[in-house]
């Protein structure tokens, strides 16, 4: 039903008017004259509201275009918004076509804010965001990569941490490494350089980041030994090698020491200078005849050793951790090798490890269960005590501190059990045994096509067992 104003058809209503309008018309239209018409409406709690729009034509057809609820809406601004529609209906334009636009605009708007503000956002990640993006994606190393948050965490984010990586220059990273350098930090130096390289070279492959390279990757333009001062050297790559003669000599070492402490007379043996362990010589020896990581070597259960096969079996958990997965290696024993693993079974036989920690229990004799095995860095440590003269630091407490496995007269460095790995690569090459094999001896991670990788199988058995006699067989002339 449609209801005018008291005062009648063409008058506009008035604001006591609509405050009067009881609750039997809901659902009724009051007129307020040009075309705008409000339809009364019940809300919950019991109150009226009226919702106005205005009629007009527009193709023929008649449209509404909606100007607000009273009283939400005074009945002014109802009035304006039926004028303003009407006038653009004058002009040709549909008001809520009108409207509609309008809404687009806006929303446009809005949008181009917010895309302005991630735009801004993503011009100045810093490198922080940048290296932890690395890390959680690009990067796994030993431990979680804890050595290299230790030296970004300390040197590198610091300094250029919050830093804009649009932002970031040359010399932004020569000052760091300068900074570095000055306080004698030259090898740690020399690594931070290194991974800032594989740092940017992965970001510059990726977005955002590579977009953020305006200028290009500004580690390509840092050469690193420039930055040295006279007489100072970067990092190094160990190529230590014992040749014939320094093995000769470690084996004619290890036995004078323990000759001497046997030859000790009795109630002076607390007073002599104790050899150095049997299972850590023997360690060694296995190192030199299988060319395997002393790490892999210590963690070795004898479980994984066919004493009668004469196999030893390293799961790749074992083995040094590489992107793409470290795969099982098996090492064939030599006859070198083999007595020496059977010499150690005499002494840690009973244990379920090759080399138990000492809480563990070591020895035939011991009856404390077996738990764990030696710390991986225990024989290094031996080793590196014994040679103190290349070490740049106080004694140390309760460790030896003495030269007596320096070998050439210190004249070719310290050595490491390590560069026992070394020195065996370098005899199977001198024997004559190829490349790819020495690599498969190493349980190295082959260089070359993933595809090929992925469909060439081959073991190289009879040829990794044939190297692997080789070596021990020149190791027994040599020490015979």
């Amino acid at each position: 039903m449609t209801r005018y104003p008291r005062q009648g058809k063409g008058r506009r209503w008035t604001v006591k008017e609509l405050e009067a309008v009881p609750n039997d018309w809901t659902g009724d239209v009051l007129n307020d004259g040009d075309g705008l018409n409000g339809e009364v409406r019940a809300k919950q709690d019991g109150s009226l509201t009226i919702a106005w729009r205005y009629a007009f034509k527009w193709e023929g057809k008649l449209k509404w275009f909606y100007c607000g609820t009273w009283p939400d809406a005074s009945l002014e601004a109802i009035r304006r918004e039926r004028d303003s529609a009407r006038e653009l209906v004058k002009t040709g334009v549909n008001p809520s076509d009108q409207r509609k636009a309008g809404r687009i605009e806006a929303q446009a708007k809005v949008k181009a804010v917010i895309d302005e503000a991630e735009r801004q956002t993503v011009e100045n990640l810093p490198v922080r965001a940048m290296y932890e993006a690395w890390l959680a994606d690009g990067v796994a190393r030993k431990g979680d990569n804890a050595d290299l948050i230790r030296e970004f965490t300390k040197d590198v984010l610091p300094a250029i941490g919050d830093m804009p990586v649009r932002s970031v220059t040359e010399h932004h990273i020569r000052e760091l490494l300068r900074a570095m350098i000055k306080r004698d930090a030259c090898s740690m130096a020399d690594r931070v350089c290194a991974d800032m390289v594989q740092l940017f070279s992965w970001a510059e492959k990726r977005k955002p980041w590579r977009g953020l390279m305006v200028d290009g990757n500004p580690m390509d333009l840092i050469e690193f030994e420039k930055l040295l001062p006279p007489g100072k050297k970067g990092r190094k790559a160990r190529d230590r090698v014992l040749d014939a003669d320094e093995i000769r000599e470690l084996q004619l070492i290890l036995k004078s020491m323990e000759e001497a402490y046997e030859d000790a007379p009795k109630g002076e043996k607390h007073k002599a200078q104790h050899p150095l362990k049997k299972e850590t010589q023997l360690a060694l020896w296995i190192c030199l005849s299988t060319a395997c990581r002393i790490g892999e070597l210590l963690k070795a259960r004898w479980e994984h050793i066919d004493l009668k096969k004469g196999e030893w079996f390293i799961p790749s958990e074992n083995a040094k951790q590489v992107r793409g997965g470290t795969p099982d290696h098996l090492v064939y024993l030599s006859e070198f090798t083999l007595n020496q693993f059977k010499a150690l079974h005499q002494l840690t036989g009973r244990s379920e490890w090759c080399f138990p920690a000492r809480s563990a229990g070591i020895g035939l004799h011991s009856k404390k269960p077996t738990d764990t095995h030696v710390c991986e860095k225990s024989v290094s440590k031996q080793i590196g005590d014994r040679q103190c003269r290349f070490k740049k630091r106080a004694q140390l407490k309760n460790r030896r501190n003495d030269d007596s496995l320096v070998l050439s007269q210190g004249g070719n460095g310290a050595w490491t059990p390590h560069d026992l790995r070394r020195t065996a690569a370098t005899m199977m090459q001198m024997l004559h045994v190829p490349l790819e094999v020495i690599d498969r001896c190493q349980n190295h991670v082959l260089p070359g096509s993933k595809v090929r990788r992925h469909y060439m199988h081959y073991d190289y058995a009879d040829e990794t067992r044939h190297a692997w006699e080789k070596l021990g067989n020149h190791l027994e002339q040599l020490l015979t």
